[in-house]
């Protein structure tokens, strides 16, 4: 099997209960058409880390919407008031992280580094339950890496191998992603022969990269919307 799969074919390297790091900013870099084969599966119980769960029944919402996911882990859940009232009535378990530290963890995670001190969230609610340590007379706390089971991520341009080039912002957490899933799964708006692509273009070289899904969205006055 090559790495180029149909829609319907990625989904069967997800397991109930996974862990899922999934790419995006906002709607940014967010694997559209990835997110709506999980969401037409049997698929439940599943872990997100991602910066946001996107929009109330857009992006990541959608899995929200359709009873996939039991936490969420990431920084910015405000701008899916589902996911906040998910919480509340506690159908959504969600692990907050500072931005910055989420970035960290999930590259620690790729580089096969256990964790890594940092001074943010020292002495707030978010630092409950874990090791402290001073340094140079400075109160660190001690922040784990992040791995998951399956990467999903959003790039604009594959070649076959699977070398990725992104699309301006939609950059964003894709690369770090990338490097931190047992199974990597990118979603593509192009595929291209090899040797196309220019080395010092490719930012995720094809050793990541398992797996390539052509995207069914297009990009139409800076929105991407599903293809006819």
């Amino acid at each position: 099997m090559g790495k180029l799969l149909k829609q319907s074919e990625f989904v069967k390297f997800i397991k109930d209960g996974d862990k899922l790091l999934v790419g995006g900013f906002g709607m940014s870099g967010t694997p559209l058409t990835l997110i709506d084969g999980i969401a037409a599966s049997s698929l439940k119980n599943l872990t997100i880390v991602s910066n946001n769960l996107g929009e109330p029944g857009k992006g990541l919402g959608i899995l929200l919407q359709e009873n996939k996911l039991i936490k969420a882990i990431g920084s910015y859940f405000t701008t899916n008031r589902d996911a906040v009232q998910a919480w509340v009535d506690g159908e959504l378990e969600i692990e907050l992280i500072p931005q910055g530290t989420l970035a960290e963890a999930v590259r620690c995670g790729g580089a096969g580094i256990g964790g890594f001190y940092t001074k943010t969230a020292v002495g707030t609610k978010l630092a409950e339950g874990k090791e402290e340590k001073v340094i140079d007379g400075e109160r660190f706390i001690l922040e784990k890496a992040i791995k998951g089971d399956v990467s999903l991520i959003k790039a604009h341009i594959a070649d076959h191998l699977g070398n990725l080039v992104y699309d301006h912002t939609g950059r964003n957490f894709n690369p770090v992603m990338a490097t931190a899933g047992t199974i990597v799964i990118a979603e593509v708006d192009e595929i291209v022969e090899n040797g196309v692509l220019l080395p010092s273009e490719i930012v995720t070289p094809h050793v990541y990269v398992d797996y390539i899904v052509k995207s069914n969205y297009v990009k139409k006055a800076g929105v991407f919307v599903e293809s006819v």
